[in-house]
């Protein structure tokens, strides 16, 4: 490692020429995905079989040009999830995904040393049959604009020389040594960028109003504290490329004149913790952190911090809260940070992708930063894309992109509970988490950008997409969201506390068949009052699923209230306990196994269950081997 102030240009040739002396590279994908399905066995089991056919393999680029047949190296997320563990071949461009140690072999022998593609390992589209050798011209990929993921997947997270050598922390050396922070202000506010994590404030105006603040300390805070269900962008960005994302923060403190920040990440995401760790340290010892950033007079200093586990601390004040060592509850706000913040002191709070994107902007200028995206929302996004989809992963598109390009373009279609792709099966699809909403057929064509979703009723938010296919209960969709807010309310605040907890009760009220023709009423009365009376922003937006899915599918909470059923058959409850006439072969399984004695007929006839006896404890389904038990 680097032991002074380090010289950009020269770790990047150096770097580039040990590159150049290798014929192969072998990435093995090492998110966490990835790795929870066995991809460091992948890697493992790789370089046994390299070394046993008497191949030169590496696996930590050297600083000397060593000729070496194979480099193995890991990398953080690729994105494409749902086909991992994932192992990419450069100069190849061969995209291999399912792969697993026994695989390894015959990538060996026909990739390595045949120079072909292992055709079974190859991504093959589940619509068309299409079958891609090259991972760029996967639909997936394809379809794609990744920029702020751009590095991610392709280099190693782990290795600092290998940024550099991309042409990591030239934005940095730019702004310590030839911009002043006003100017760098003045960048960021043409660039048009607004903050990732949510709100969509104008990342330029909170620098330039924190720099108008006059301080002896100013502090940066990254907002690592990602919790929303089914969203894991930023956990992605900072295991793939913890470097970009502490550049970012580097160019936010010289912007205000702070020379201390914070990365704040969530206790649940250990691997990203280690690796923005070790950027840390990597950046101390090549001189970039430290006394004197290059060669200036400027000083920045940056530690890492896990964060207490709540939800609720992903919420600035709560989160400078928890930074101090109090109990991470949030305040009321004005005074904003800008103003009074860490300690009292000026600070900026930014979300990992927000900073992730600022490099971008001071190399390639704002001008250009703005040619992509929407005129009021410049630039890309990236999206969490889950739930009844064909390919779920971490995407990264153009804001203005419609959901119909993101799910049946990119994410390959909807699928229908049994797993087959369902050309009508889209229902809606839940976007911003727990603080977002729902969106429906009619906005498949929408732009996705912060402003033309705001009629709607939900929020970009962080970027979780949960797509939704037609046999989802929707009342149990908000049930879901509302317990997450209820559980996860830190209790300052009476509607808050309270409120969320009375619409969770009535939530069950409707699910369990109980609710009475004032529920409803209550509920959007009720919704309503903890969105003006909340503290916070968890308070003002926990309403957000209720009243989505109130708007867009109220005819399903009618059919739960005054039908006492669920259209989609999801709530046991309200299910009418049936025994399907043409599947029952009258084996007698289930009125042997029935406790209450609600099942009848006679061997070999189809059976019968009675709906008043029958107590829905399942037993008679479990018994039952031809699948003709429904309702239970």
């Amino acid at each position: 490692m680097i032991e002074q102030a380090v010289n950009l240009e020269a770790v990047g040739r150096q770097y580039q020429q040990a590159r150049a002396a290798i014929a192969r590279r072998v990435i093995i994908c090492a998110g966490t995905g990835c790795v929870a399905n066995g991809s460091l066995k992948v890697f493992a089991a790789l370089k046994n079989e390299i070394e046993n056919r008497g191949m030169d393999v590496i696996v930590e680029m050297g600083h000397d040009h060593h000729k070496s047949d194979v480099f193995l190296s890991k990398s953080g997320c690729q994105g494409f999830c749902q086909a991992g563990p994932l192992v990419t071949i450069e100069p190849d461009d061969y995209l291999y995904v399912h792969v697993k140690p026994e695989d390894a072999k015959d990538i060996v022998e026909q990739t390595l040393i045949g120079n072909r593609p292992v055709a079974r390992l190859l991504y093959k589209d589940s619509t068309t049959g299409t079958v891609f050798e090259k991972w760029h011209d996967v639909p997936f990929y394809k379809r794609q604009h990744r920029e702020i993921l751009g590095d991610c997947g392709n280099i190693d997270p782990e290795d600092i020389r290998e940024y550099i050598a991309r042409g990591g922390y030239e934005a940095a050396r730019r702004a310590y040594t030839q911009m002043k922070p006003q100017q760098i202000c003045e960048e960021i506010t043409a660039s048009g960028l607004r903050g990732h994590g949510g709100g969509g404030f104008p990342t330029g105006k909170k620098w330039t109003l924190t720099l108008a603040e006059k301080s002896d300390k100013k502090y940066v805070i990254c907002n690592a504290d990602e919790g929303d269900p089914g969203a894991f962008m930023n956990r992605s960005l900072m295991e793939g490329n913890p470097h970009r994302v502490l550049e970012g923060i580097m160019i936010a403190a010289r912007a205000i004149e702070a020379d201390e920040a914070f990365v704040y990440v969530r206790a649940e995401y250990p691997l990203a913790v280690q690796r923005i760790r070790k950027a840390v340290v990597d950046a101390e010892k090549a001189g970039i952190l430290g006394q004197g950033v290059f060669g200036s007079r400027h000083n920045m200093f940056c530690h890492v911090m896990e964060g207490a586990g709540a939800f609720v601390c992903g919420e600035e004040t709560a989160l400078m809260a928890s930074i101090e060592g109090l109990r991470g509850m949030p305040r009321p706000k004005p005074p904003f940070p800008a103003q009074n913040g860490l300690w009292g002191k000026p600070t900026v709070i930014n979300n990992v992708e927000t900073l992730g994107s600022v490099p971008l902007i001071i190399l390639q200028g704002s001008h250009n930063y703005r040619a992509v995206g929407t005129p009021n929302s410049p630039g890309t996004k990236t999206f969490a894309l889950t739930g009844h989809v064909v390919n779920t992963g971490l995407i990264e598109v153009p804001f203005g992109t419609t959901l119909r390009e993101i799910i049946f373009d990119i994410g390959g279609g909807v699928l229908d509970k049994n797993g087959k792709i369902d050309a009508d099966g889209f229902k809606a699809v839940q976007i911003g988490g727990p603080s977002g909403g729902c969106l429906v057929e009619e906005h498949l064509d929408m732009p996705l950008d912060f402003d033309s979703i705001k009629p709607t009723g939900a929020i970009i938010g962080s970027g979780g997409l949960v797509v939704m296919n037609r046999d989802t209960c929707m009342v149990q969709v908000a049930h879901f969201f509302m317990r997450f807010t209820q559980n996860e309310s830190c209790g300052k605040c009476v509607p808050c506390r309270e409120g969320t907890k009375q619409m969770l009760a009535l939530l069950d009220d409707i699910i369990q068949g109980r609710a009475t023709t004032k529920t409803l009423e209550l509920l959007e009365q009720l919704a309503v009052a903890v969105q003006i009376g909340s503290l916070c922003g968890l308070g003002k937006t926990a309403p957000n699923p209720v009243l989505s899915t109130l708007r867009y599918f109220r005819s399903e909470y009618e059919a739960h209230i005054f039908q006492k059923r669920c259209p989609a058959g999801q709530c046991k409850a309200l299910a009418v306990p049936e025994i399907l006439a043409e599947r029952c072969k009258g084996c007698g399984a289930c009125l042997r196994k029935c406790p209450v004695g609600a099942i009848t007929g006679e061997k070999k006839a189809p059976h019968r269950i009675d709906p008043k006896l029958c107590i829905k404890c399942g037993t008679c389904a479990q018994a039952c081997k031809f699948n003709a038990i429904v309702g239970v």
